[in-house]
């Protein structure tokens, strides 16, 4: 077992570990640590705990110290000149015409690094606009190609939904998320239906997949051939949730007929189906 301490440097960013050091921090304090990036300021998430050898990557950098009144004066300066290189690097990019669109700024906590992140269409040129930059600040200047995910998750908004993005509110992490899961979940295949404001595929479509797989395994598809206590026919229509199933009778014009999936015998299932044409305009959704 290790001591560990969990440090998070963004509000839904990834957790990391560091040795404590002889330091007791509850959750919410502010300490100051060295990442690979350089000297940073990070809030605790995760108090001093016990965890097995084999979730660590060793060794552990240390807790330097906690947050102190001067430090929290160089976090402010930081975030003005994060604001003020906001500004001078929008200018410098009109000014070498380049066609990427800058998301956001970050200063490290020794002022030894700033980070620029931006989205562009295709692949950017930017050594002269580095240079330029480099000249102004006189520290080290590194730019950082992002996708449309990551540009939501760090501006933030309103999904369709009414509420914060996922992305920006609680999500750690993006998930895989694939046409697929809109399909098995009876969604309709309209982009403007199942993609976000980011225009990829909406992180909720995760969130009951799993439940939705289940189901799937227990209920005939559209298509399948079944035995009811009545006829034998084909499933024209499936709710998932309520389990309800419209059955065809295969032998007669008869109209379709409701049944329960466990008054139903599976003798041939059917597949969902997604069509080429249909799959190929959509996939861009997937992609991060």
């Amino acid at each position: 077992m290790t001591e560990i301490i969990g440090v998070r440097f963004k509000k839904t960013g990834k957790i990391y570990y560091f040795s404590p050091a002889g330091i007791k921090a509850e959750e919410g304090t502010l300490v100051i640590v060295e990442t690979a990036r350089g000297i940073e300021c990070g809030e605790v998430v995760m108090p001093n705990r016990n965890i097995e050898d084999s979730q660590i990557t060793a060794p552990l950098k240390e807790i330097i110290r906690i947050v102190t009144p001067q430090d929290m004066k160089i976090i402010e300066q930081n975030r003005i000149k994060e604001k003020n290189a906001f500004k001078i690097c929008e200018e410098k990019i009109l000014a070498h015409k380049l066609n990427m669109s800058l998301v956001d700024v970050e200063c490290t906590f020794d002022n030894n690094k700033l980070l620029f992140y931006f989205t562009a269409e295709t692949r950017v040129d930017f050594r002269e606009l580095v240079k330029d930059l480099a000249s102004v600040f006189r520290t080290r200047i590194e730019l950082r190609q992002i996708g449309v995910r990551d540009e939501a998750k760090i501006l933030g908004g309103l999904g369709i939904c009414g509420r914060e993005f996922c992305c920006k509110g609680f999500l750690g992490e993006f998930q895989p998320v694939s046409i697929k899961m809109a399909k098995e979940q009876g969604l309709s295949l309209n982009p403007t239906k199942i993609s976000g404001t980011c225009g990829r595929l909406m992180c909720c479509l995760k969130y009951e997949q799993d439940a939705y797989e289940f189901l799937q395994k227990n209920t005939p598809k559209v298509g399948a051939y079944v035995k009811t206590p009545d006829f034998r026919g084909y499933v024209e229509e499936v709710n998932l949730l309520t389990g309800k199933l419209k059955v065809k009778p295969e032998k007669s014009e008869d109209a379709a007929v409701i049944f329960s999936k466990d008054d139903v015998t599976i003798i041939r299932d059917g597949k969902i189906k997604i069509d080429k044409d249909e799959l190929k305009a959509l996939k861009e959704l997937e992609d991060k």
